[in-house]
């Protein structure tokens, strides 16, 4: 029985065709359907956290905030983390920054009101322990000047503050204004700033949310637009990384200082003191992570505080120290433990 021979030219056409789709599907798959899974499992070297006041997990969860919505859905989330109590706007942040309660970083509800005389908090923050354990950077961005003295001038944080003085100082302009700023810090420049690359983490306060469902009403339409205003703006920080060409090694948290007004045993809204100060504000806030070596579709189950979130952005990249906190990393939110970078000076292992 005799078999027929494939022509030499027909074998050499064959194996280039094969060759030709071996490199077309090495080159297209990715950028069809691999890159999200790629990018996912790249350790962060960004960080954004998003500071929220006066938004409810419901909110989220029922669509007033998409893009919220999508990256709790494409993320990790909890609904259920815990801010301070009661969750004063300052002396929350203060124990977000610090990682410690209120009797220990001693920021009180006295520091609700403003005071030029008094000078700046004085308890190491998660940027100065960023410096300290790898020289990484900070931006900060506030909206209430209140929060000014919370943050104290150093060469590795550049901070701005825009709020309640400035009623033009909205979630857009921040947004534009972002963007304005990492597109200096980016072009070896300089422009005056303190940073000069995509900063390690950047802080940015979104409190709009609280401020008009104080003064117009928790269901006003003007409260729902203040909600797209926010999660627009946060949809654009993360498109500007994108643009920047980092966003696969960023990691974003949306967390909160407080959510919206207390609800009363019977399932109601207790009224809306006229004093902004004696406002009662829920301390149940939503914690979301979304994007670099961040797991997918992952509920939390352990138990989150709001003073975890210094913890975790160390523990995200990588950095260790001595710390003075009482923040701990929620680490069963990641798809790997974050490889080690320290700089030498710190942790040395003992002989």
């Amino acid at each position: 029985m005799s078999t027929s021979q494939i022509p030499p030219s027909q074998h050499r056409r064959g194996k280039t065709m094969r060759c030709f789709f071996l490199a077309w599907s090495l080159v297209w798959l990715p950028l069809i359907g691999g890159t999200a899974s790629i990018a996912s499992a790249t350790q962060a070297e960004h960080i954004i956290l998003v500071v929220l006041e006066g938004i409810k997990s419901s909110s989220i969860q029922n669509g007033a905030t998409p893009n919220l919505d999508r990256l709790a859905k494409e993320g990790v989330v909890t609904w259920s983390a815990q801010s301070i109590t009661p969750p004063l706007t300052v002396p929350a942040m203060a124990s977000l920054l610090t990682g410690l309660q209120v009797e220990k970083h001693r920021i009180t509800a006295e520091w609700e009101t403003y005071d030029f005389a008094r000078s700046f908090m004085r308890s190491p923050t998660v940027f100065d322990y960023m410096d300290l354990a790898g020289g990484k950077d900070t931006g900060v961005f506030l909206m209430d000047e209140r929060l000014y003295q919370l943050v104290r001038p150093e060469i590795y944080v550049d901070s701005q503050v825009c709020g309640y003085t400035k009623p033009q100082c909205t979630p857009e302009r921040a947004s534009a204004y972002i963007k304005d700023f990492l597109k200096k810090v980016t072009s070896e420049k300089g422009y005056g700033f303190r940073l000069f690359g995509v900063p390690n983490l950047l802080l940015v306060h979104l409190p709009t949310a609280v401020k008009v469902g104080q003064k117009y009403g928790w269901d006003s339409e003007k409260y729902s637009a203040a909600l797209m205003s926010i999660d627009t703006t946060v949809e654009q920080i993360i498109q500007t990384y994108k643009e920047l060409g980092v966003l696969d090694k960023t990691m974003v948290i949306v967390t909160g200082l407080n959510s919206g007004p207390l609800s009363t045993p019977t399932g109601g809204v207790k009224p809306v003191p006229t004093s902004p100060t004696s406002l009662e504000l829920d301390a149940t806030i939503p914690w979301i992570a979304w994007g670099a070596n961040i797991k997918k579709n992952h509920p939390i189950t352990q138990s989150v505080s709001l003073l975890d979130t210094g913890a975790t952005i160390m523990y995200a990249l990588g950095l260790e120290t001595h710390t003075e906190w009482d923040s701990h990393a929620i680490d069963e939110i990641f798809q790997f433990v974050p490889e080690r970078r320290t700089t030498g000076n710190e942790l040395q292992n003992k002989q």
